[in-house]
């Protein structure tokens, strides 16, 4: 596995690279911003280890420019001492999946490397459509209308899920295991995601594909929703 490793604080980041290099992982490592970015949009990466304060370019802005503007769906997890929940939002709006707040345990960081290369590398081949919602698997592209919608890997995994069940009232609980497991972020990552799936695929369109049934759950698609 690849692993870049973009944290200024050098203690973390040989930390970090030690242990995952012991576990047999190639890492490549940036000390700020504009290098990371650099690195992460010139090499292939299975996952990119990414602090939150940077010197150059901040973590916030690193990620998004990696998703809005290189358009590389790499699977990020976000390092940061801030633990509050305004700051985890901030992560994710920029398009980065995992969240771990410093200090971390080195195992639990492997682990959550190691399922996020594993999520990525477990998708199946294939092109699905909803209504005008078009989503092929291999190329990791997503548009509606013929319009490209960008996506972080989180978003793709849950836009996937969703249209590989299409039409189908689709609980909560089922969901957020299909994309984490039994260790969700946090009890309002769902919620936060399909807000921002909304705004991908639904809010630049007439027509909305993603709705909420209430008390029961949420369903994707093209079809007269009785209780959105």
């Amino acid at each position: 596995m690849n692993v870049l490793i973009i944290e200024d604080t050098k203690d973390i980041a040989a930390s970090i690279y030690d242990y995952l290099e012991s576990l047999g992982y190639t890492i490549d490592a940036a000390g700020d911003g504009v290098t990371g970015l650099h690195l992460a949009v010139t090499n292939d990466y299975d996952v990119v280890i990414l602090d939150l304060g940077l010197p150059g370019i901040d973590g916030i802005d690193l990620c998004r420019r990696l998703r809005q503007d290189a358009l590389r769906f790499i699977p990020v997890l976000m390092l940061t001492a801030r633990d509050s929940l305004a700051n985890k939002l901030d992560g994710f709006n920029a398009g980065a999946d995992d969240y771990l707040t410093k200090p971390f345990d080195l195992k639990e960081l492997a682990a959550r490397v190691k399922v996020l290369s594993e999520r990525i590398s477990r998708m199946p081949t294939a092109k699905l459509q909803v209504g005008d919602l078009t989503l092929d698997v291999g190329t990791h592209e997503v548009t509606r209308a013929g319009r490209p919608i960008n996506l972080n890997p989180t978003l793709f995994r849950l836009m996937l899920y969703l249209m590989q069940n299409p039409h189908r009232v689709i609980k909560r609980e089922e969901i957020e295991y299909a994309i984490w497991q039994d260790d969700p972020p946090d009890s309002d990552a769902l919620r936060t995601h399909l807000s921002y799936l909304r705004q991908a695929i639904d809010k630049p369109f007439d027509r909305p594909l993603l709705h909420t049934v209430r008390g029961f759950g949420y369903k994707l698609t093209d079809r007269h929703a009785e209780d959105d």
